[in-house]
């Protein structure tokens, strides 16, 4: 890493600057737009809250398309000399940018008892993809963990219990069957279940490796992944299964961006996907759905997911110390809660839980409190040091098995050994 700037935050100018009403500063701040729920508009209202708040600082909230977008326009403005100072990029790309030199760990522009309040606030499952060699280089804030959807109306047609989804991966096996209808000519009318395999399949998939035992698909330090062992080869054998030999799921390639509608449709009445699509279903869907816990089979388990904040290298002392400010005000308990309530991601604090319009909307949505619980079994998702390229390799295999080109077992040896070829040199 290149010297870092710890000094500014600690000495008497730092400090005076830092509680001034406002600073003569211009942010530039990176949003990934193509993402669940209404985030833009959401982020519209931070942003002019916190310039109204501090007249002296103006934020130029730059919506970038996809996180993939988002990411690659980061690193190229970087590379030129013009990084923003902001940008909220997936978590597991923290290794990516650490490998890049672009990036400052937040703990640089911080007091110890900032440190200790702020950072040690966040839940423990979401810094395990946030912190890398005692240092913190992404703050949670658009984090998720993926959750199962089921259509209650759908549930009662088939004669199943609409307040009890499946609980373990023979229940959705079972249940998947009474809920797949086909008509006169045998054409399915509606799947029991759908689990995209584009977009994030590795995520999804990695719901499925927790909950088969397994603590995620790589190493802590990025360095390492664990693709060929018996839990993850189970995992994927199971996921082939749910098309190929049980027929509750359509057969190829689903796509993660048409889930939410095909659910709300009433193509497939279980779905799992991005607790980031709550507030979108909850507003959309014409029928009562329920929100649980992915389902368990060794133990109950699920990937953490989304985005953090990253504090970008190459901008002024005073830039950089506003727009660590602003990360502290978004992430603060009224603020995260506005966002977690607007768009269905989890509020990444417990403090936010305990402000008065959590626990109303928790009353009143109750599968909000889904995710936030399933935190206590969730696992990292897979980031590794040139995570883009391991993450296809295994995507990849992971499209292989489900089209039948591979067997579970033969694709996930062939990922380790595509993988391994990579990291040999991060080790």
């Amino acid at each position: 890493m290149k010297p870092l700037l710890k000094t500014l935050a600690t000495t008497t100018a730092g400090l005076a600057l830092m509680a001034q009403a406002a600073w003569a500063v211009d942010l530039e701040f990176y949003f990934p737009v193509a993402v669940g729920g209404d985030a833009a508009a959401t982020i519209e209202g931070l942003t002019q809250a916190y310039m109204e708040a501090n007249p002296g600082v103006n934020i130029n909230a730059i919506y970038t398309g996809s996180y993939a977008d988002t990411t690659t326009r980061a690193i190229t403005a970087a590379r030129g000399g013009n990084p923003p100072q902001l940008a909220i990029l997936l978590s597991t790309d923290m290794f990516t940018m650490m490998d890049e030199d672009i990036i400052l760990p937040w703990e640089d522009f911080l007091t110890e008892e900032e440190v200790e309040s702020w950072i040690g606030g966040f839940y423990p499952s979401f810094m395990r993809n946030s912190q890398s060699g005692g240092q913190t280089w992404g703050i949670p804030f658009q984090r998720s963990t993926p959750v199962m959807y089921w259509n209650k109306e759908a549930f009662a047609a088939a004669g199943l219990d609409p307040e009890t989804p499946p609980a373990t991966w023979q229940d959705m096996v079972d249940m998947g069957r009474a809920l797949t209808l086909r008509d006169a000519s045998g054409t399915v009318t509606q799947w029991g279940l759908r689990i995209p395999s584009s977009g994030f399949p590795s995520w999804l998939f990695t719901g499925l490796v927790a909950s088969n035992g397994q603590d995620g698909l790589a190493n802590d330090a990025g360095t390492e992944v664990y693709f060929d062992t018996p839990e993850v080869v189970g995992a994927l054998e199971y996921l082939a299964s749910l098309a190929s030999e049980h027929a509750i799921m359509a057969p190829g390639i689903l796509d993660w961006g048409a889930t939410p509608r095909a659910f709300m449709d009433g193509e497939s009445a279980i779905v799992w996907t991005t607790t980031g699509n709550l507030t979108n279903i909850r507003a959309n869907a014409p029928f009562e759905f329920g929100v649980a816990m992915l389902p368990a089979n060794v133990r109950p388990g699920a990937p953490t997911g989304g985005g953090n904040f990253y504090l970008f290298d190459g901008s002024s002392p005073e830039q950089l110390e506003a727009a660590v400010d602003f990360a502290q005000w978004a992430t603060a308990p009224d603020q995260a809660a506005d966002w977690s309530i607007a768009t269905g991601y989890v509020a990444p604090r417990a403090d936010t839980w305990e402000t008065e319009r959590m626990q109303a909307y928790a009353q009143e949505v109750p599968g909000a409190m889904v995710a936030r619980d399933q935190l206590e079994f969730a696992v990292p998702e897979l980031s590794t040091f040139e995570g883009p390229r391991v993450t296809q390799i295994l995507n990849d295999n992971i499209a292989a098995a489900i089209v039948g080109d591979k067997t579970p077992a033969q694709a996930m040896a062939d990922a380790q050994a595509a993988a391994d070829a990579i990291l040999a040199a991060y080790r």
